[in-house]
């Protein structure tokens, strides 16, 4: 058996990548504020809290939902 490589034509089809310019995460001298870290935590934290209530709501749900089938 004898494999092929294959080439691709199309190597720069992508735009090339931008840094962006957000002057508030970075000052002058090259810090980052701790704020804005803290900030940025903050939102992951509730983003992950309001996951994990809809999932625990939908779990009550069902079982809800299951008792009330299996009680009939």
């Amino acid at each position: 058996m004898s494999s092929e490589k294959v080439i691709s034509t199309e190597l720069n089809d992508l735009p090339p990548l931008k840094t962006p310019n957000n002057s508030e995460e970075v000052s002058s001298s090259g810090r980052v504020d701790i704020n804005i870290l803290l900030n940025r935590a903050r939102k992951v934290k509730e983003k992950e809290t309001r996951t994990n209530l809809v999932f625990a709501g939908l779990i009550v749900s069902l079982m809800f939902i299951v008792g009330l089938i299996l009680s009939f």
